[in-house]
């Protein structure tokens, strides 16, 4: 028989509650606050810290007891109308008075920053936080609570993750780590030009690392005509091959790949390279390269995904361009470049490109790296521009036509002014689109389980803890609505949002190997470099040593220096974003503690 939902209380005076600390209130049983009802005193920093953290650590305890949990005020008539909900449906619910137990403020407090919700009442169901009332309402009215409520509630694992990139990755070792059952689902889909590749995303891959390296290579080139004019005589020709510059670039790749799965396979995560679609609420569907479909159903789930290059839907675009995607592995040299787009991405590529001697021109909108300061926006174009990068400016290709295959071969592109009716046309060897980039999130079933995307862009909306419009189902990374597009920034975002879903230990004195990428492609010494933070665990975890063994030590130190003057912590650090990829960005992330003699050892980035 189905039941239907109690109506509001509506305004009025809210009911008086009786004084008590457990007893039957609609049908719900009302329990104590998990452990010991006297206040927790605080004599000191150390004592109130870990008083709290013991707090969080019941009250994480509660919610993963109980298949529902409701936080309550007995004089509030939202929770008494949440109440009436769960008893119409005849579930009984752990429920928790908050005005009628001795430490109720203490318990809100620590409750908000574990789900960033501050008023009551404030309800989990197996686990899964739902909300206040009307959120909760709301999943009952789609279908949602019930699916949350079924009694068979054992799922394949406690989180599945879809995309194996900084924000998904980070995300699943710390849910590891903190002992739960965890899944990876990553899937590579090639460009239009056949381009794939390993585990490690966007920034490992076809981002950030080779970016950086293909610039060193740049300036290493700059630093050979400089040596000159600090007496190095040399008389040989020197010239730039791009072939093995590239291999020796993926071979690093593939190095980091590995490392990444090595690292989920000693935390007991599992790994699949499959496509992840969700075909219904707590379920996916993976499918392989062979096209071969399994099925996974998980507790929780966080979307993962990022960006892929955009295409300018023109003739020949996808059949003859190239994008960021392609760059970095090109098996030959890409001669005379046309690079289109004024973002940071164009202007990267086209001024390493340029820096190995090649005839670079980049056709520009409107202006130069939209959203940045223009005055030094323009300082780096005219840069640029000495050092023999070509601008045109106010243009839009319009078809690109292959006029010879080859390795690389010729292209033709037309196209018109953006600012009357002007057209013009020009050969190159190679065509690299840089116009901006789409989320990968319209193809993974997101609308069978009812998760809200912002139609024109893609991306999708989350609240202050990175959850989605249903409940179970969080998002990191570039494919959030008005957040950083930053591998720092999902990698720190990821690792916070696996500790806010399943708690996290307190740890004080941390220390790690690094080895600084400008070493890697070089084959320079792995994991001599060195850092070590000492804190004082008795004040905030302040730091009160610093120490660092590696290139810019000095430098590196120098900054920090001032930071410790004004009181730097270790939580101060861990709320740094870093800087990517730098040697300094490594006391951002530091984890391990001297103490439990874990392996320091670098087999990745971030």
């Amino acid at each position: 028989m189905e039941r239907s939902p109690p109506q509001s209380p509506g305004p009025g005076k809210a009911g008086d509650a009786p004084n008590r600390r457990s007893g039957h209130v609609r049908g719900a049983r009302v329990l104590s606050p998990p452990g010991r009802r006297a206040r927790l005193s605080s004599p000191g920093p150390s004592r109130s810290s870990e008083a709290r953290e013991e707090l969080r650590s019941r009250l994480l305890g509660l919610i993963e007891r109980s298949r529902v949990v409701i936080f309550s005020k007995s004089y509030c008539p939202h929770s008494t109308r949440v109440k009436e909900l769960f008893s119409s449906l005849g579930v009984e619910c752990n429920v928790l008075e908050l005005d009628q137990v001795d430490d109720g403020a203490r318990v809100q407090e620590v409750l908000s920053e574990i789900t960033n919700q501050k008023t009551v009442p404030n309800i989990f169901v197996n686990k899964v936080h739902v909300g206040g009332c009307d959120q909760t309402f709301q999943a009952y009215q789609s279908g949602l609570l019930q699916k949350l409520l079924q009694e068979d509630s054992a799922y394949d694992y406690d989180l599945i993750i879809i995309g194996g990139g900084s924000g998904g990755l980070s995300c699943a070792k710390e849910a590891a780590i903190l002992g739960k059952k965890v899944m990876v689902l990553d899937f590579v889909v090639p460009s239009p030009q056949g381009t794939s590749w390993g585990l490690g995303g966007t920034c490992v891959n076809v981002g950030c690392i080779p970016k950086k390296l293909m610039h060193q290579a740049a300036l290493l080139g700059q630093a050979l005509c400089d040596s000159r004019k600090f007496g190095w005589e040399y008389n040989q020709q020197v010239r730039h091959n791009w072939e093995t510059m590239t291999k020796a670039i993926q071979n690093h790749i593939s190095s980091l790949n590995w490392g990444y799965r090595l690292s989920l396979r000693e935390k007991a995560v599992a790994y699949v390279n499959s496509y992840g679609e969700f075909v219904e609420h707590h379920k996916i569907k993976a499918t392989n390269k062979k096209g071969q479909e399994t099925y996974y159903t998980a507790a929780q789930f966080v979307i993962a995904t990022g960006e892929r290059p955009r295409y300018l839907g023109i003739q020949g675009d996808k059949e003859y361009c190239i994008t960021s995607d392609d760059l970095f592995s090109l098996p030959y040299c890409p001669g005379k470049t046309l690079v289109v787009g004024a973002s940071y991405v164009a202007l990267e590529c086209a001024g390493f490109l340029a820096g190995f001697g090649l005839d670079v021109t980049v056709m520009v909108r409107s202006i130069l790296l939209r959203g940045f300061d223009q005055e030094m926006a323009e300082k780096v174009g005219s840069y640029m521009e000495q050092h023999g990068v070509k601008f045109l400016r106010k243009f839009i290709p319009v078809m690109v036509q292959q006029l010879e295959k080859g390795s690389p071969g010729k292209l033709k592109v037309l196209a018109k002014s953006t600012e009357g009716t002007e057209t013009i046309e020009g050969v190159y060897n190679t065509v690299l689109l840089a116009i901006g980039r789409d989320s990968c999130t319209r193809k993974i079933g997101l609308e069978k389980i009812g998760v809200k995307i912002n139609e024109k862009s893609g991306k999708i909306p989350v609240n202050d803890v990175e959850q989605t419009n249903v409940p179970y189902v969080y998002a990191v990374g570039d494919i959030l609505e008005d957040k950083p597009e930053l591998t720092p920034v999902a990698i720190q975002s990821g690792k916070l949002l696996a500790r806010r879903l399943f708690g996290a230990s307190l740890e004080k004195i941390y220390h790690t190997l690094f080895w600084p990428l400008e070493w890697t492609v070089a084959g320079r010494e792995n994991n001599t470099c060195y850092a070590k933070i000492i804190c004082n665990k008795f004040d905030r975890d302040r730091v009160i040593g610093f120490h660092i063994l590696g290139p810019n030590a000095g430098e590196v130190t120098q900054g920090f220096a001032a930071a410790m003057k004004c009181g730097l912590t270790k939580q101060l650090l861990d709320d740094t974003i870093g800087i990517h990829p730098t040697c300094g960005e490594v006391f951002t992330t530091l984890e391990i503690t001297k103490s439990s003699g874990l392996d320091i050892t670098q087999k990745g980035c971030g």
